[in-house]
């Protein structure tokens, strides 16, 4: 386990996953993220790379050849990854490829996973640094679980989400038999901000958003205000999750998506899929800020 500390919050981050697993308030000790509860939901925030949620059969193709990926790709729960940097305010784990990676995955690169505390803001970097002869394909997300209630006198439904802009998109359903992206969709919003938390909006898995114009969305309380917001100006996918049973709620930025249930499983054509030439790097940025008048 890794941790940084200012005078505001206290993070930490496990090897396994280069997850993020605690961010809490300096001086009150309040907790912000969700306690990873295995009779629940067993994660905190897994990274997501190079793939965004499910492929159809775990499989996908490249130059005719078939590989299969669990659901959000080889950085969750990969107890390869080592550090790369530590500092007094940020710190950076690696995953370099290796035999294990080319198996499932067949190309050559670097991931960096960077946390940097400023203030009472938590600024996440993922770079992936292309090391092979060839252009390389791709995905990256985020999966940062908060606890909600984050106090012992409110409830989930005390709980709602307001996005930064009036929005009027809906959501893209999954299928619930495969986890794929179905060609429904249910709408969400009526030219508003506002999200309310209810368990039983999860019932039909996540709400996953295509076209928001916002990328900020901050998590409120009826009873304490604005605890925290997430700002992911690099990421144009969004979506918000929970398990029906969780009192927690995911904010998750993604540079892609699951694969649609009509998909020829082309990992070059698959929908929101990167690329990134030999020797270039690409990093998306998104980060978390704790509301100070709340760290009570």
């Amino acid at each position: 386990m890794l941790s940084l500390e200012n005078n505001l919050l206290k993070i930490a981050v496990k090897k396994t996953g280069a997850e993020l697993c605690q961010i809490t308030s300096a001086k009150y000790n309040t907790e912000f993220m969700w306690d990873a509860n295995p009779n629940v939901w067993s994660s905190h925030a897994p990274n997501l790379f190079p793939i965004i949620c499910t492929l159809k059969n775990d499989t996908y193709i490249v130059e005719k050849q078939s590989y299969k990926l669990p659901k959000h790709g080889l950085i969750r729960n990969n107890t390869d990854i080592t550090l790369h940097n530590l500092s007094e305010d940020s710190l950076t784990l690696k995953l370099a490829y290796n035999e294990k990676t080319l198996n499932i995955y067949p190309f050559k690169l670097e991931f960096y996973m960077s946390y940097t505390l400023k203030d009472s803001t938590i600024i996440i970097n993922q770079t992936v640094k292309n090391k092979d002869s060839k252009t390389i394909y791709y995905s990256v997300g985020g999966h940062p679980a908060f606890k909600c209630p984050v106090y012992d006198d409110e409830d989930y439904t005390d709980y709602f989400l307001k996005f930064e802009h009036a929005e009027n998109s809906k959501r893209h359903l999954i299928n619930m038999e495969n986890g794929l992206i179905s060609s429904r969709k249910k709408p969400v919003f009526n030219n508003s901000k506002i999200l309310p938390l209810t368990h039983d909006m999860f019932e039909e898995d996540a709400l996953i958003f295509k076209d928001l114009k916002s990328r900020k969305v901050t998590l409120k309380s009826k009873k304490y205000g604005a605890l925290l917001s997430v700002s992911y100006e690099d990421f144009p996918y969004l979506g918000i999750w929970a398990k029906p049973n969780g009192n927690y709620v995911c904010i998750e930025p993604w540079l892609g998506i699951a694969d649609h249930e009509n998909t020829n499983q082309d990992f070059k054509t698959k929908e929101g899929i990167l690329s990134l030439a030999p020797n270039k790097y690409a990093t998306a940025t998104y980060s978390i800020e704790i509301h100070n008048s709340h760290l009570v």
